[in-house]
């Protein structure tokens, strides 16, 4: 059975799969946003209180994906659990950097007219800093997703979802007449959801972005 035999045989399973991969891709990568933006928030005031924050979140990135989520299963058992914490933890570190470093490069003359005019601090968070400090924001957002897209596929060690279990079910049965189809459609389709989310945050930030920004 050729490559092209295989995926016509199993494009079911490997939609389901792609899905998956997507789903959970997404969902930690909300999470960490939310989790990163807001450390950002609290700690680029103070150089020391970022200067923690970036080499904690470094310090987790260091640790072996197959290593966390082999310490997480006797915690939170197999499956989604260890993928959802271990893709969260490991989408961190570009977000709290590019955070601390957007809104430290706002303009402070820009925050002083904010105050002028009588806007409040979460007011001038929202409004001010936060829009300025998007961009790299962003970028860390992207980087974080190409990131997890391969991470994820170590879930499969875990039983977790995603392609990450055809590159497995491959890797486990090498000399099969089909274990090389199944690691490169597990691959290959890896690949495409990571071109589409790239292409997807390209597309947002030309929405989000105003074109002076950009500039």
């Amino acid at each position: 059975m050729n490559f092209w035999q295989y995926l016509s045989s199993r494009h079911q399973q490997l939609l389901t799969d792609a899905y998956q991969h997507a789903s959970v891709v997404f969902q930690c990568m909300v999470v960490a946003t939310l989790i990163g933006v807001v450390i950002g928030v609290v700690t680029y005031h103070s150089d020391w209180a970022g200067g923690l924050a970036t080499t904690t979140t470094s310090t987790i990135l260091t640790i072996p994906s197959l290593a966390m989520i082999g310490l997480l299963i006797p915690i939170v058992g197999l499956g989604v659990p260890p993928t959802v914490i271990a893709l969260t933890l490991y989408g961190l570190l570009p977000i709290v950097r590019n955070a601390i470093v957007g809104l430290r490069g706002v303009d402070p003359a820009l925050v002083d007219a904010a105050k002028g005019i009588g806007m409040s601090r979460p007011a001038r968070l929202l409004k001010v800093e936060l829009p300025l400090a998007w961009p790299p924001i962003l970028t860390g957002i992207r980087v974080s997703t190409q990131m997890l897209m391969g991470i994820a596929a170590i879930a499969a060690y875990a039983s977790g979802p995603g392609l990450g279990n055809e590159i497995f079910r491959g890797l486990a049965s090498l000399g099969s007449r089909n274990a090389l189809n199944q690691v490169l459609a597990g691959t290959i389709g890896i690949i495409i959801l990571a071109l589409l989310f790239d292409a997807a945050y390209v597309l947002i930030g030309r929405l989000t972005i105003p074109r002076g920004i950009r500039a």
